[in-house]
């Protein structure tokens, strides 16, 4: 019904936005919310325990999309908070929590013990307010589902989205829901506090990404909703067709509706923000990538920043995974502005020391760093493109996202910042939500360069005798091979 109302109206004005970015509320929902209620996260512990806190205490929703739930103490530790919501809510005169957890399937899936199992405790005990999807992508089907074997099978497609929500509040990062991510694994986290109207889009969102999904049963099993088409005994068009109508929907409406609040018809439901000490200085732009679903509004709009990213800006963009696609890297090496790019080096690379096949991805890596680096200095773009490597004992690298300085600026206006990682699988193969912030909130700006610092600084400048060091080494099959297998991973 909301569209009919906008139709033939100019955009609504973005009050204080900056002009360069005005075009972003063209494709997605634009959320204007106060700078004070954003906070970012700087390590995996902190990720974890804001994430008990608030599960403990929240009193309507606990919305929690992730690849999968690992089966460690720490994350039985967080199970353990969620029953014991549930449990709390059920001595209450109405159980109004409900709780949903959607995982990928091949991943949740996988081993004796693993995310459905951690899961079917809750399933059993609390059936009406407890519910667990698992999104199976529609590429996976046929022999090819029945020959490739487990953990291969996740290279085809997975849910990707890390979104983590407590009734009006939301954690957007790139870090599952396992120890590592929660000890010694270094990721991005940011928590949007007390944002009804952003926390009602990314619960919208997963629920009808659950919805396409198969549902987990209390005995193991699953099965799809009423008038849903299976993902991968159906129909390959019609599935696509009806998830993409089903959660464009949920885009749709959300942009609809913010657009309306901005012409002044409708009552934000965080009608707080106005006539108070707060001021909505800060616009949050969800960009969701679902190309299996034909969705591909992140890819669209990173695009763009990085074609318009002129002589006045320096980019600073991270991926645990470096592995830009063809597009992104003629955009990169075509720009005026400066990057700055940090990726992980082989010995914080999530894969390093793996056993098999999987054991040579690190040496992948380095492979395409080295390749994406020799056409920086055949472009003689070292001055304007620089290659940072992460390093940190004992610790692995996952953060991936961008940060956006305007020169005599002190801190980025924008960030982004969710599970893409900018490479083949993220445009591609796998479900992916991030969010573009735009602020210029001073003590916010403040928050986001220090996080930058703080990756930065453990990190040091790749030259050409990065390649020649003895741990840089790769095998010539290593080298013949990953043209083939570089965009599975």
């Amino acid at each position: 019904l909301l569209p009919p109302l906008l139709a033939g109206a100019a955009p609504a004005p973005l009050a204080w936005l900056h002009s360069r970015f005005y075009w972003i509320a063209d494709h997605v929902p634009a959320f204007k919310v106060p700078g004070g209620r954003i906070r970012v996260l700087r390590s995996p512990d902190e990720f974890y325990q804001a994430m008990k806190v608030r599960i403990k205490t929240a009193k309507h929703r606990v919305v929690m999309a992730s690849l999968y739930l690992g089966t460690g103490p720490l994350e039985q530790d967080l199970v353990d908070c969620i029953e014991e919501a549930l449990k709390h809510s059920q001595e209450e005169a109405a159980a109004d929590l409900k709780v949903s957890v959607l995982l990928d399937y091949t991943r949740g899936s996988r081993g004796k013990n693993n995310s459905r199992t951690m899961l079917l405790p809750l399933l059993q005990r609390y059936p009406e307010q407890m519910r667990v999807a698992l999104y199976h992508t529609p590429d996976l089907r046929g022999l090819l589902r029945l020959f490739v074997p487990d953990r291969f099978n996740e290279t085809i497609g997975v849910q990707h989205i890390k979104a983590y929500l407590f009734d009006n509040s939301l954690i957007i990062s790139g870090a599952n829901l396992s120890e590592s991510y929660f000890t010694n694994r270094q990721d991005r986290y940011v928590l949007v506090e007390d944002c009804a109207e952003v926390a009602n889009f990314f619960a919208e969102l997963v629920h009808a990404v659950s919805d396409i999904s198969l549902q987990l049963e209390h005995d193991d099993t699953v099965h799809v909703m009423e008038e849903m088409v299976h993902p991968y005994k159906g129909n390959r068009v019609d599935f696509s067709s009806s998830a993409h109508q089903r959660i464009m929907g949920v885009i749709s409406v959300a942009r609809a509706r913010q657009q309306l609040l901005e012409l002044g018809h409708l009552r934000d439901s965080d009608s707080e923000f106005e006539g108070g000490e707060e001021h909505s200085d800060t616009w949050l732009f969800p960009l969701v990538q679902m190309k299996p679903l034909g969705i591909q509004l992140d890819e669209e709009v990173t695009q763009r920043l990085l074609m318009e990213a002129g002589k006045d800006a320096t980019v600073y963009l991270t991926s645990g995974y470096f592995n830009l696609t063809q597009a992104y890297m003629r955009l990169v090496l075509g720009a005026a502005s400066d990057y700055c790019i940090l990726m992980a080096s082989p010995e914080v690379n999530g894969f390093f020391g793996a056993k098999g096949v999987a054991g040579a991805i690190p040496e992948a890596y380095v492979h395409l760093a080295h390749q994406f680096y020799s056409k920086v200095c055949k472009l003689g773009q070292q001055g304007r493109v620089q290659l940072h490597e992460y390093h940190r004992p004992d610790w692995t690298f996952h953060a991936k996202g961008l940060w956006y300085y305007l020169k005599g600026k002190d801190g980025p206006c924008l960030t982004l910042i969710g599970s893409p990682n900018f490479g083949y699988r993220s445009v591609h193969r796998d479900l992916e939500a991030q969010i573009a912030l735009v602020t210029e909130n001073e003590q916010l700006q403040a928050q986001l360069h220090q996080e930058q610092e703080m990756l930065y600084q453990r990190s040091t400048e790749v030259s050409h005798s990065t390649f020649k060091q003895p741990d840089r080494y790769v095998k010539l099959w290593v080298k013949l091979i990953t043209p083939l297998i570089k965009n599975f991973f």
